[in-house]
């Protein structure tokens, strides 16, 4: 569990090193501060590439159909360290505000989205943090 929590701390940190470059940037806030929302994926052995792709698109939908996202980034693994225990995929989502993640946490096309990957994933780590603009 502490590698996990390791990895999940690791990939926090290099999402926001790397949130620079965020694609559909539309913060704007003043208050200096952004709510990041970091999802890492471990897919099951029987999930098709097919079927990551498909869950890939669908999370990279959600920025058009949530006015709560601000930012939104992903990728795949690319260590050369071999410590990401099988998790291949990370998406970043960024938010103002607590309140606009629990907007997208609670909306339709968020919903539709879990639908999509419930199944297709065998382990899913979850981690917000405040990170400066």
């Amino acid at each position: 569990m502490n590698r996990v929590l390791l990895l999940a701390t690791l990939i926090a940190a290099l999402a926001m090193v790397s949130s620079q470059n965020a694609s559909h940037s539309r913060a704007d806030d003043s208050s200096g501060k952004i709510l990041r929302h970091v999802v890492m994926y471990k897919f099951k052995d029987t999930t098709t590439p097919e079927q990551v792709q498909q869950v890939v698109d669908a999370f990279a939908g959600l920025p058009k159909k949530i006015d709560a996202i601000i930012a939104f980034e992903r990728g795949t693994n690319v260590s050369p360290e071999g410590k990401s225990e099988g998790f291949t995929h990370v998406f970043v989502v960024t938010f103002k505000d607590e309140a606009s993640r629990d907007t997208y946490l609670k909306h339709p096309a968020h919903d539709a989205y879990v639908q999509v990957v419930k199944d297709k994933r065998e382990k899913v780590i979850v981690f917000d943090y405040w990170a400066q603009k």
